[in-house]
């Protein structure tokens, strides 16, 4: 895998032989990762991973027309091979108006801000054995559990690069430390399954592994016996690490590709109040140490904090230059990303809900039969008409208390009814992407017997 530096060069070569080809205009990306994985099950070891991977994107412009194609081998005459191959490839493409670089004076220029997302330390795969033994014994500690499917522990590191033909050159590198234990609780056909993660990019920000196992243990013996719920509407509470994926829809709705594609559930509430006032949403991508902080976005553009709503209201769209023009925005808003190949997407970096006032027994105090969900099961969300449904388990709540496990049910309702009914409990939790508190939403349908 290239360093960071590396990677930047190479891309520049690639631009350069891109423009000795014929296009007007090219840029290129670079991903490398190493990972390296050890799991373990019943004490003995399971499996021991190791993977690199690399790739050099290129997009090349011939006038209106484009064409991107990628390559894992880097060689020069590899590369020389490729850029012909694009620019033949953008001759014989469509004209695209909306299609482009941002303005080269929107470009970062940087210095870069340092977001501190390496880890310069090493693990060893007897140090990743020894991790992944120490939070499975927890798990497997925990009155109740009977089995295991193990635990794991890894080190990922990655470099990114973005080079383009009209002055943007930037490089940058990080780590990932993750850690995981699944439990199984039961006996028979009454077993229950459940299991706890955590990802950092620095070792010393992970919290303590028999503290990650033994809420994997907990959590599958607290699943044994489940009853089931009678249909009805009722409040329905999310746990934050289900939660997520609420605000996650909000995002994908706000994507100005989405909008100008007239394939979003708010395309007709542009700065209209769609939660209750005081609910507020932060895009963070310079947060120190945001599991996915980046110093410029996938187009050069430099990027800044921003509320998606504030007090309630929604701020607007996401957009790459491409969503921009078609949208008449005046500028992109720093939210383009890039995956391997092809033109930039739309995405936010480190997200989260404001905790509201309200501990967890307080938000759910008054709920006299509802329902607290633990895990969300299969895709049920269209994002064109906000229709949300999906399979769910986790705990029944009576009279303001936790009243056993619950299974076999299905939650639903419309994201913006549900967005608008939505309140924060203020126990928000600092270690995904996508952070929330516990989240209740009144008046969701249950379907169960």
């Amino acid at each position: 895998m290239l360093s960071p530096t590396q990677a930047q060069d190479r891309a520049a070569a690639l631009i350069d032989m891109a423009r000795a080809a014929g296009a007007d205009a090219a840029d290129a990306v670079y991903s490398g990762s190493s990972s390296e994985s050890v799991g373990v099950r019943l004490g003995n070891l399971e499996d021991v991973e190791r993977s690199e991977s690399e790739s050099l994107d290129l997009r090349v412009f011939v006038g209106q027309r484009s064409a991107s194609i990628g390559s894992s081998d880097l060689s020069d005459a590899a590369l020389k091979e490729l850029a012909a191959r694009a620019v033949d490839m953008a001759r014989a493409a469509p004209e695209d108006q909306f299609a482009g670089f941002a303005a080269a004076d929107l470009l970062c220029k940087g210095p870069f801000p340092d977001l501190d997302v390496a880890d310069p330390g090493e693990l060893s795969p007897t140090q990743l054995r020894a991790r992944a033994l120490e939070v499975e014994d927890a798990a497997r500690a925990v009155p109740g559990v009977t089995n295991s499917e193990g635990g794991h522990a890894s080190l990922t590191n990655r470099n990114f690069a973005l080079v383009t033909s009209h002055g943007f050159a930037g490089s940058f590198g990080g780590t990932m430390h993750g850690i995981s234990a699944t439990a199984i609780a039961g006996e028979g056909g009454g077993m229950q399954r459940d299991y706890a993660w955590r990802m950092a990019h620095h070792l010393e920000d992970l919290p303590p592994l028999d503290q990650i196992g033994h809420q994997a243990g907990t959590r599958a013996v607290q699943r044994l016996e489940p009853s089931r719920v009678k249909s009805g509407q009722m409040p329905v509470v999310f746990d934050p690490r289900v939660g997520g994926s609420l605000i996650s829809h909000l995002i994908g709705a706000i994507s100005g590709n989405a909008i100008a594609r007239r394939a979003s559930f708010l395309l007709d509430h542009a700065d209209e109040q769609i939660f209750a006032p005081g609910i507020t949403i932060h895009d963070d991508p310079l947060r120190r140490r945001g599991l996915s902080s980046r110093p410029f976005d996938g187009e050069g553009l430099a990027t800044g904090p921003r509320a998606l709503v504030e007090n309630g209201r929604l701020t607007g769209w996401l957009m790459d230059s491409a969503a921009a023009r078609q949208l008449g925005a005046a500028a992109p808003t720093g939210h383009a990303v890039r995956g391997a190949g092809g033109s930039p997407g739309v995405g936010a970096s480190n997200v989260h809900l404001e905790a509201g006032t309200l501990s967890v027994a307080e938000l759910i105090a008054d709920i006299e039969d509802g329902v607290f969900v633990t895990e969300l099961i299969g895709h049920g969300v269209n994002g064109v008409t906000g229709d949300y449904s999906r399979g769910a388990s986790g705990l029944r709540i009576v009279k303001g208390e936790i009243a056993g496990p619950v299974a076999e049910l299905t939650v639903a309702g419309s994201l913006l009814e549900m967005y608008r009914a939505l309140t924060p409990a203020n126990d928000l939790e600092w270690h995904r992407t996508v952070n929330v508190p516990t989240i209740r939403i009144d008046g969701m349908t249950v379907a169960g017997d």
